[in-house]
């Protein structure tokens, strides 16, 4: 695989035609892997001197974001500076030099950014429903599995498979299990096809890691801040709401409250980044596991506008439904404003609600002019599919108000404009993981307080 990737790049330095191997915008583990490994069985099988190049579909500076695809990278051994991102190659310039062809893998819909490459698109592979008011005329590939790394599978080991080595199969092999939820039965992720495909690999490649080791490492790996920036811990896992002109981004933070305040140049990292996202106040929500493996949420609002600083945190530390039960914690800096919240039973989506009438009620004492329209959205920036299938897992019994997804199980690239899903798949968050977490430990406390009575 190595030697292969060093070709790659080194063809982009050539005036040629290239068949681009493209992933979703989402760029989660499925989608990378589908790429890089369907690259390498076309570059393998076609007698031609075609040209197969592997393009991850996000810039280079966004791959730290994804923290469990940096870890199998690493574990591998396969160099990221061998990857080609977005940002490096100029697909539109080879379209209208007449020199690229484009295969689609993990979607089926181009962004309207892309509209113009359409045409280009020689063949689909997808895993989730298609409508054919969304998908290139073109050879389509298409199978409602668990991974969209089982269908690259399956077409290796119908096509070439000597070609595979043990560095291919563990990544075909740990991707198909981390998307499947280690192929666990009770969560009806994993298909037949699924199945059979990851014993194919074990059975080819005796020495491949076990499956609850891959998967527990690659899950553990998801929520792993610890080599990020404070700006890429923001832009982790943000949504974003805005009222007549004023911008809000909420972001979850996985460590501690007092560990994320003590980061060193907070303040400035805070305010570089609310110029960058042109945004006029920033909430923090940290989240980490105690030590009875119960969920702790605690707050933290960083706003240079006094007033409207202010009438945030009123609208939060008065509110009876729902109550956060807030404690005011030592600030740091006069824009900052940090609280312990008492009821840890307040995820993101729940504290949404108060965020937006706090907007309301600031422009509401603005004396906003009645030709002005008031606009409202929530928009999030990670892809989705990353962590539905932990959510599975862990929680079962979630309602349908808490975001539990509905089948088929694998979600679209909420990043695609006009997908026929983007109505269809309510989407889990790491927020709903942790909720169904902190369900979990108190249903077994429940559980354990009737046993001994």
């Amino acid at each position: 695989m190595e030697d292969y990737l060093q070709g790659c790049r080194a063809a982009l330095q050539e005036s040629r035609p290239l068949h681009v191997v493209l992933g979703n915008e989402a760029c989660d583990l499925d989608s990378m892997v589908s790429a890089l490994t369907l690259a390498f069985y076309l570059a393998k099988t076609t007698e031609a001197e075609e040209v197969f190049v592997p393009v991850l579909n996000i810039k280079r500076s966004e791959l730290p974001l994804r923290g469990d695809s940096v870890f199998f990278l690493q574990k591998i051994h396969i160099p990221e500076s061998l990857l080609i991102f977005r940002d490096e190659i100029d697909l539109h310039a080879l379209h209208q030099a007449g020199q690229l062809t484009l295969i689609l893998v993990d979607h089926h819909a181009l962004p309207r950014s892309d509209a113009a490459l359409e045409e280009a698109v020689a063949e689909v592979i997808d895993h989730r429903p298609i409508e054919q008011k969304c998908c290139p005329p073109c050879h389509v590939s298409v199978e409602l599995v668990g991974s969209c790394a089982t269908l690259v599978t399956e077409r290796i080991l119908q096509g070439a498979p000597e070609i595979l080595d043990r560095q291919t199969a563990a990544l075909l092999h740990g991707t198909i299990i981390l998307d499947c939820v280690n192929m666990d039965l009770k969560i009806g992720r994993a298909t037949l096809k699924d199945k059979n495909c990851v014993e194919k690999l074990e059975a080819l490649f005796p020495d491949l890691p076990e499956r609850s080791d891959i998967f527990d490492s690659l899950q553990k790996a998801k929520f792993d801040v610890s080599g990020l920036t404070t700006e890429q811990m923001l832009r982790k896992d943000q949504k974003t709401i805005s009222r007549q002109g004023i911008k809000m981004v909420i972001s979850a933070i996985y460590m501690d409250l007092e560990a994320f305040l003590q980061r060193s140049g907070l303040i400035a990292d805070l305010r570089a980044f609310c110029q960058a996202h042109s945004c006029d106040v920033l909430v923090a929500m940290t989240i980490f596991f105690n030590t009875h493996n119960e969920p702790v949420r605690h707050l933290a609002i960083f706003c240079p506008h006094a007033a409207l600083r202010m009438t945030i945190c009123g609208v939060l530390e008065r509110s009876s439904s729902p109550s956060l039960n807030l404690t005011p914690a030592p600030s740091i800096h006069p824009n900052l404003q940090a609280y312990l919240q008492g009821n840890t039973q307040i995820f993101r989506k729940k504290l949404l609600p108060l965020l937006q009438e706090a907007l309301s009620a600031y422009s509401d004492s603005k004396a906003t002019p009645s030709g002005q329209h008031e606009t409202a959205g929530v928009s999030g920036e990670q892809v989705d599919k990353e962590l539905d299938g932990a959510g599975a897992l862990l929680f079962p019994r979630l309602s349908q108000d808490e975001e539990e997804p509905s089948l088929p199980p694998t979600p679209m690239n909420s990043l695609v404009d006009e997908c026929p899903l983007d109505q269809g798949l309510p989407k889990l968050s790491a927020e709903a993981i942790f909720e169904k977490c902190s369900q979990i430990s108190l249903s077994q406390s429940t559980t354990s307080s009737v046993s001994k009575k």
